[in-house]
């Protein structure tokens, strides 16, 4: 995704977004030269067969050649592809559907319903950190279930070795409402304004952060919904400021393409893809995908730093400071965002939900509303430990 030569581009903004710009980029047509492992194409789509490439994988220099051709896909090419019967055998994901039931069942005693991202509460079941849970559920089942060569070799091939997993459960029943169009983490989840204060380089590096993938539990027609996609779309670098108008989104429904999977199928995206759940229009097929959302190796900071401790001991001089009027509103911001932690995630999804957002509340963000709101000292002090309760797994 690298820019033009002649672009010149310091941060992006929505109303300079260019939809005939966009348009051109997502008429590529996927051809079978540049996709030479794929066993099929299919709107653009290449699709591979893992009965035949779970063996090469094993071998070194094949290896490295499939994982180039991936990663060529999902950075230059559609952006979007599938690996067919990325599980030989589906019986371990019965399993994990019966444990992931469970879950569900008993979550909805305990819950007035968790916040999702971009879906209508009530339209689907969620369940935040299905990694951990079910590890706790069964961990014989989750042993064999992310014993997954091919499901690795993806991820090696966008984020490198060492790359952290996480998921998360999306069940949609009959009747489950669509998704708009959107991109994904991590830009994806910040605001329209937050995300225009990102400059344009950062836009580019947020997409080689996660991967975006999706296994399939039962069989997912195309009327039960499955992801709605939009190839090439990933290649437009002002995207993450984009996805939000209106003419973009109508151009999506338009132009977007859904595959049947089939149960033991997996999907993997570029998370800079213009993408959204489908509608289940079926009576009887409740859709259930493992979201998987992996992040690199390398988004982490270099030392630990107990920034609740922080918050508490620089409170009460940034709010004497305020009062004081020694310190500009700019100043004491950025003392602020230097002690204070700014990003809402990663975090506990079940307790510190998204609900009225994209992500919950920053420390930063809490720290400069607690001074406008004049919360005392104790005040502060005992939501900066909600929080960090609420953030713990």
């Amino acid at each position: 995704m690298t820019a033009p030569a002649e672009t010149k581009v310091g941060f992006f903004d929505a109303d300079a977004c260019d939809l005939c710009e966009f348009t051109n980029l997502i008429e590529r047509t996927t051809t079978p030269a540049a996709v030479p492992r794929a066993s099929d194409i299919q709107k653009n789509i290449p699709i591979y067969d893992m009965s035949t490439l779970r063996a090469p994988l094993e071998e070194t220099d094949e290896r490295r050649e499939i994982l180039t051709e991936w990663a060529g896909v999902l950075m230059d090419g559609p952006g979007v592809l599938v690996l067919r019967g990325a599980y030989a055998e589906t019986a371990v994901l019965d399993e994990a559907t019966s444990a992931y039931e469970a879950i569900i069942a008993r979550e909805a005693l305990a819950s007035d319903g968790g916040g999702d991202h971009f879906a209508a509460a009530g339209s689907n079941d969620r369940i935040w950190n299905a990694l951990q849970k079910l590890c706790e559920e069964a961990p014989d089942v989750f042993l064999r279930y992310f014993a997954n060569t091919s499901i690795d070799a993806i991820c090696e091939a966008w984020l490198g070795p060492n790359y952290q997993m996480t998921a998360q459960i999306n069940l949609v029943h009959p009747g489950g409402a669509a998704q708009q169009a959107h991109r994904d983490y991590h830009l994806g989840f910040q605001t329209a304004k937050i995300s225009a204060e990102y400059p344009a380089h950062v836009h580019d590096l947020s997409p080689v952060l996660t991967l975006q993938g999706a296994i399939a539990h039962c069989d997912m027609p195309i009327e039960s919904g499955p992801t709605k996609l939009l190839p090439f779309s990933q290649l437009y670098r002002a995207g993450y400021a984009a996805w939000r108008r209106e003419d973009f989104r109508v151009l999506f429904e338009d132009r977007h393409v859904q595959l049947p999977l089939a149960k033991g199928d997996a999907l993997f995206f570029n998370p800079a893809l213009f993408h959204a759940a489908g509608a289940n229009t079926t009576k009887d097929i409740h859709r259930m995908a493992n979201l998987l959302q992996v992040s690199s190796a390398f988004g982490r900071a270099m030392e630990t730093v107990d920034r609740t401790k922080m918050c508490k001991l620089l409170y009460p001089h940034a709010v004497q400071s305020q009062k004081a009027g020694t310190l500009t509103t700019s100043e004491l911001r950025s003392s602020i965002c230097a002690a204070a932690e700014g990003y809402s995630f990663p975090t506990n999804l079940d307790r510190d939900p998204p609900k009225g957002g994209l992500a919950p509340e920053t420390q930063q963000a809490l720290f400069i509303r607690a001074i406008a709101e004049g919360l005392t000292e104790q005040g502060f002090s005992d939501c900066l430990d909600l929080m960090a309760k609420n953030q713990k797994p």
